[in-house]
């Protein structure tokens, strides 16, 4: 049976956490606020975990998911070919809604699905989803929805759609922005836009004025 903890009581958010980290640890999905909406998580190197994310959200292999991250200095041993340009983008809207696809080590031992050697990663300003992170290590976490289903602000949004597939819930309340992250690739040597979200075009350029808007 799923468990639900209520992240604005003291007492409940540290409980909830230590269970959510053990169940990350067993493998299995844990329901996490974000700043942007709520996520669904599993160990990113825990390839049974990913499967299991993947399957509660109807999502094939074509769609992996992406990794949320602690801290930046995390993204130092995952990604690879970073650019200065990166960096900034970094710097300027890290932690919070921006979401950038860069090539990941190539020895890192995850499988998140069809990657093809680029992992999209971000780093959340949310103090419940930060903790948890810095506890349990890279995450893989994706929208806490059905594909196709409405964007879940609220954990109740949350478990409507994917109830007990998931082991614990952590309740923080209604979503901040309520708004899918933006995202950025950053393989290339000027950054391109994927898909417009929480960061404005026009709070990116003023970072990265040459940023390309993607097909």
């Amino acid at each position: 049976m799923s468990r639900r903890y209520d992240c604005a009581d003291a007492g409940d958010r540290a409980t909830g956490l230590r269970e959510a980290a053990s169940a990350i640890r067993r493998g299995e999905l844990v329901v996490l606020p974000t700043d942007t909406l709520y996520g669904i998580g599993a160990d990113a190197f825990n390839a049974e975990g990913v499967a299991g994310l993947l399957a509660a959200k109807g999502r094939g292999r074509n769609m992996p998911s992406p990794v949320l991250v602690g801290s930046p200095t995390t993204l130092h041993g995952l990604v690879t070919d970073f650019s200065e340009l990166a960096w900034e983008l970094v710097d300027a809207f890290w932690p919070g809604g921006l979401t950038l696809v860069a090539k990941h080590q190539p020895s890192l031992r995850w499988d998140l699905g069809e990657t093809r050697g680029t992992v999209a990663v971000r780093m959340p300003l949310h103090p419940v989803a930060i903790e948890l992170l810095n506890t349990t290590g890279p995450l893989a976490v994706s929208s806490a929805n059905k594909t196709g289903g409405p964007s879940p602000a609220t954990c109740d949004d949350a478990f409507a759609q994917l109830g007990e597939s998931v082991s614990v819930y952590l309740d923080g309340g209604v979503a901040n922005f309520s708004q899918a992250s933006t995202i950025v690739d950053v393989t290339g040597k000027v950054p391109v836009l994927l898909r417009a979200g929480a960061v404005s075009v026009e709070q990116l350029r003023e970072v990265v004025p040459d940023l390309e808007a993607g097909s």
